[in-house]
């Protein structure tokens, strides 16, 4: 459903009216897309505190470079503050600049892992985590803020790629850890990619070719975007949706040169079925299956509880396990769960949802470590918030407005903002991102 109020700020009496009225106005936001593939304008590259990385050579495959004018992009460098008096340098740096950011442009700041042995340098570089999301809900004009902890920038270029460009429109107020790159020698084998590095001989363009990706509830929505996401970067994407919606599932499959699968995921065999049908494996696995069923919980039946519990997570711990243990999933692999700010920060009328959803934050922070460590898998998960899809427009206008407008960039957000993401954790080149919950939400107000 178009959003009129956003059209309508973006006319002359719009933005006179709700600047006399103290209104929302948001920005619209720049996208990706095949003619607009990157941020217009120059890159800014600061530094606070005494850092010792070697940034350069990251940054300028960003597709951004150095220049005059305002820029696209801001990138501080605050790995090296240690204690409260090197903040005083985030601020001198990022102060005379922030202005003058173009709009839909993007401030990323760069800190280190927290040291368990320096309490001093661990509450400068928590300092940042609260100075990155207040910047995010101040800046304004579709400008984004995230905070990226690393110690190996070569192992972070995947992620400053995307934070750098269109396609993070809706990440905001995030803070993201980069592992170190970690090499694997059966993936090189496999697919002359390896599990961490970021120095893969990939086409930037179409980063998946050759890999296989396998998306539930891929028929409509945010499972479609996704599946039509891949499938841009190079992914044979098998398109999963239950049998009441095979028609549409071969329609998107047929769309996108892939394939379907009618498959009710919360069957007991289900788990074995999706490995029958990818004998020979499978390289990203993306759970976005999943169903409400609101109620709030003194009016909600059993069924109701166990109906989304069985879809939303119990469905998605089996499969994983299935595909695992089986190898069907190969060294080097992606696993992207979708999760909800709402298993985040909660939400009335859907404990039931809530819980299935925080499950997999759970699921995602415990395999994680263990995935990569045992089949060189990483697990990570998207988080999304207020997106605009056929059941946000089924929404009540008012409650529906308010999801709009109550986060930083007070608009909703697009299935393709869930896609752009996704498609980034599952890049072969994203190894060194395992672990993470990303909130794809415009920096919610709640919980974010």
């Amino acid at each position: 459903m178009a959003d009129r109020y956003l059209r309508f700020t973006g006319t002359a009496p719009g933005r006179f009216l709700t600047r006399r009225l103290g209104l929302p106005q948001p920005e619209p936001l720049r996208r990706w897309s095949p003619e607009h593939p990157a941020l217009p304008g120059p890159l800014l590259h600061l530094t606070a505190g005494k850092s010792g990385l070697d940034l350069a050579p990251v940054l300028a495959r960003t597709g951004l470079t150095a220049g005059t004018g305002s820029p696209a992009a801001v990138v501080l460098d605050a790995t090296g503050v240690r204690d409260v008096g090197a903040l005083a340098e985030v601020h001198a740096a990022l102060h005379p600049v922030v202005r003058s950011v173009a709009g839909s442009g993007r401030v990323v700041v760069l800190g280190a892992p927290l040291d368990a042995d320096d309490h001093h340098q661990a509450a400068a570089q928590q300092a940042l985590e609260g100075f990155t999301r207040s910047l995010g809900k101040e800046i304004g004009r579709g400008r984004t803020v995230n905070l990226v902890r690393l110690t190996d920038p070569a192992a972070a270029e995947s992620t400053l790629r995307f934070l750098l460009s269109p396609k993070s429109a809706y990440v905001s107020g995030q803070v993201i850890e980069v592992g170190p790159a970690a090499p694997d020698a059966d993936a090189l084998d496999a697919h002359a990619l390896d599990a961490g590095a970021s120095d893969v001989a990939v086409d930037p363009d179409r980063p998946l070719a050759g890999r296989t990706a396998l998306v539930t509830g891929a028929a409509r929505g945010i499972g479609e975007a996704v599946a039509e996401t891949l499938a841009r970067d190079g992914a044979r994407v098998v398109v999963l949706d239950v049998p009441q919606a095979e028609a549409d599932a071969r329609r998107v499959a047929e769309r996108l040169g892939g394939t379907a699968l009618a498959l009710d995921i919360t069957a007991a065999d289900a788990g074995r079925r999706m490995a029958e049908a990818l004998p020979d494996g499978l390289d990203v696995l993306v759970h976005n299956a999943g169903v409400t069923r609101d109620r709030r919980l003194v009016n909600m039946p059993a069924e109701r509880w166990s109906s989304v519990l069985e879809v939303n997570l119990a469905s998605v711990l089996r499969s994983t396990d299935e595909l695992l243990a089986a190898g069907t999933l190969k060294r080097g692999g992606r696993i992207v769960a979708t999760a909800s700010i709402a298993g985040i920060a909660g939400n009335a009328g859907q404990t039931n949802y809530g819980a299935s959803k925080a499950g997999v934050v759970g699921l995602v922070r415990s395999l994680a470590p263990r995935a990569l460590a045992e089949h060189g898998v990483t697990v990570n998960a998207v988080a999304p918030g207020f997106i605009e899809t056929r059941m946000t427009a089924a929404v009540p206008l008012f409650i529906r407005e308010a999801g709009r407008r109550m986060n930083s960039l007070a608009q909703g957000g697009l299935p393709a903002d869930v896609a752009e993401t996704t498609a980034w954790l599952a890049h072969p080149a994203s190894g060194a991102v395992n672990g993470q919950v990303v909130r794809v939400c415009g920096q919610s107000l709640l919980g974010a």
